[in-house]
């Protein structure tokens, strides 16, 4: 695997596979990968001849007291997983290289409408430092296919809408949940959990799998059913960041009518933020 830190060589690179016809996948990451992670490389392999993954932690989607300084950055341990997944290119560029003016004086990219709840409520400002970078990657590695997580699923929604106003050349592809075996979604943040934190936090999805029963049960009391679980998460000692039923294309609160939903959840487990997301269809409507 060729490791690349400048966008001058890694267009080089990329220019020579293109003229031979070859196409290209992009896995963009923040690093301190996880199964998660390499599944994505594996469908990124399935969807193109070339696949090119990047890490940077970037500063501009990190908010006031969120852990920029203590995102963990292991790019050797990645670097090895990258390269035994099959990844031919990674790109690791610095902050500089990125944003050579700095992050406050850069041209931002802002989706409207999709990042007005969940953690566009929760977290402001972040989204447009997601759209901004990876709009900034796209137009680095000018990929044929990208591939992101269904875990952030709010963030893929905003990026698939971004690459379509702005008339990207670009394939999206959603991968779903990669889980731990107790069910808890996997996140380069289940690293700062302990053994009993990453146990407790199996009800996160536990929560999820009973809000969608009720719902295909021909439950439609949303109000009613977001309480319960937030009450049962709280109960279990988390604090609660949001638990919503919206339409998966939307993102705005789910109607009665909708024949199919998202529920989307964030907590607390101590100082870590944990999110997680499942898929229903409503076809008792």
């Amino acid at each position: 695997m060729q490791i690349v830190h400048n966008t001058a060589e890694l267009r080089h690179v990329i220019q020579t596979y293109k003229q031979a016809g070859k196409s290209i996948a992009f896995v963009p990451t923040m690093g301190n990968l996880h199964e998660g992670h390499l599944t994505l490389i594996d469908v990124a392999k399935e969807q193109a001849d070339i696949v090119i993954s990047s890490i940077f932690v970037n500063p501009m989607q990190f908010g006031e007291n969120e852990d920029l300084d203590a995102y963990p950055r292991t790019l050797e341990a990645d670097s090895k997983g990258l390269s035994a997944r099959g990844c031919q290119i990674l790109f690791a560029p610095s902050a500089a290289e990125v944003y050579p003016n700095g992050t406050q004086v850069e041209t931002r990219v802002d989706v409207p409408s999709l990042v007005d709840h969940h953690c566009g409520a929760s977290r402001p400002g972040h989204f447009v430092g997601v759209t901004t970078v990876v709009t900034k990657l796209f137009n680095m590695v000018q990929p044929d296919v990208a591939v992101f997580g269904e875990k952030d699923f709010q963030q893929l929604a905003v990026i698939r809408k971004m690459a379509h106003d702005l008339c990207m050349p670009i394939r999206i592809i959603g991968v779903p949940i990669s889980r731990e075996s107790n069910g808890l979604a996997r996140s380069s943040r289940n690293g700062y959990l302990s053994v009993e934190e990453k146990n407790a936090a199996s009800i996160i999805y536990q929560t999820l799998l009973k809000c969608k029963t009720s719902l295909e049960n021909g439950n439609r009391d949303f109000d009613s059913l977001s309480k319960q679980a937030i009450d049962t998460l709280e109960a279990a000692g988390f604090k609660k960041d949001y638990f919503n039923i919206a339409h998966p294309s939307t993102l705005e609160p789910i109607a009665a009518h909708d024949r199919e939903c998202v529920i989307l959840a964030a907590v607390w487990s101590g100082t870590t933020r944990l999110i997680d997301n499942i898929s229903v269809v409503l076809v008792n409507n």
